[in-house]
């Protein structure tokens, strides 16, 4: 069952164009990964999904209803969560205290601090410090943890592996086959192409605001990804 959709999905910047008609689907439990340089438009995209950037009605897609322009209070509502790039978390509050942010969104379900510390169970340990004192990878863990606590359908991760070390990066993506058995739906921004091919069901690369490959990774081939990304 398809459960986002984008059709013809533009999107601009006062008079610049970021977005170029892009058309875009997604599975209930599905893992698909966008890919793409600096400025291709990956943000952009997820930032649409989620309510952040204007978009047609029809443009956007949720569980076969129309809901671009809606707003990110109202995605959060219809249950798309979304991590930013940057984590955003609150540095004035506990790790504890952000994760219970997330539960503004109202939306009944399984996610609790319980459920988020047994899967990062480094958070467990960190509950009671600042954000600020936390390390990148707490950091990024924390603001995954946030977004289930609002119980998304739709989980839109925007470069979680920006910044961190490898080691950290295998650790926190370990979660992403966990929470998609579940029937979480996650559509995750990586720069990272070896890693975004091992999680993703599908693979979507962007270049100057235009989808120029989409396809399984079973059916791209390392060349075709290159010249794709760079434009060869």
């Amino acid at each position: 069952m398809t459960l986002l959709a984008t059709a013809g999905l533009t999107a601009f910047y006062g008079d610049f164009q970021a977005l170029f008609g892009i058309d875009f689907e997604l599975g209930e439990g599905e893992v698909a990964a966008v890919i793409g340089a600096n400025g291709a438009g990956k943000s952009t995209l997820l930032r649409s999904i989620a309510g952040l950037n204007p978009a047609a009605a029809g443009a956007v897609r949720f569980d076969g209803r129309p809901v671009g322009g809606l707003g990110a209070h109202r995605m959060a509502r219809l249950g798309v969560g979304l991590v930013p790039e940057g984590r955003r978390l609150f540095p004035s509050l506990s790790v504890e205290e952000n994760l219970l942010v997330g539960r503004g969104t109202g939306r009944a379900g399984g996610w609790t601090l319980e459920r988020v510390y047994a899967l990062f169970p480094r958070l467990a340990e960190r509950r009671r410090f600042p954000a600020t004192q936390l390390s990148g990878g707490e950091q990024q863990m924390a603001a995954i943890g946030r977004a289930l606590m609002g119980n998304p359908r739709l989980l839109l991760c925007d470069e979680i592996s920006l910044g961190l070390a490898p080691g950290v990066v295998r650790s926190i993506y370990e979660a992403i086959p966990r929470l998609a058995a579940e029937g979480l739906a996650l559509v995750i921004v990586e720069q990272d192409i070896g890693i975004a091919l091992e999680v993703a069901q599908r693979v979507t690369c962007l270049q100057h605001g235009r989808v120029s490959l989409a396809g399984t990774p079973a059916e791209l081939t390392r060349d075709a990804i290159s010249a794709a990304y760079f434009g060869l």
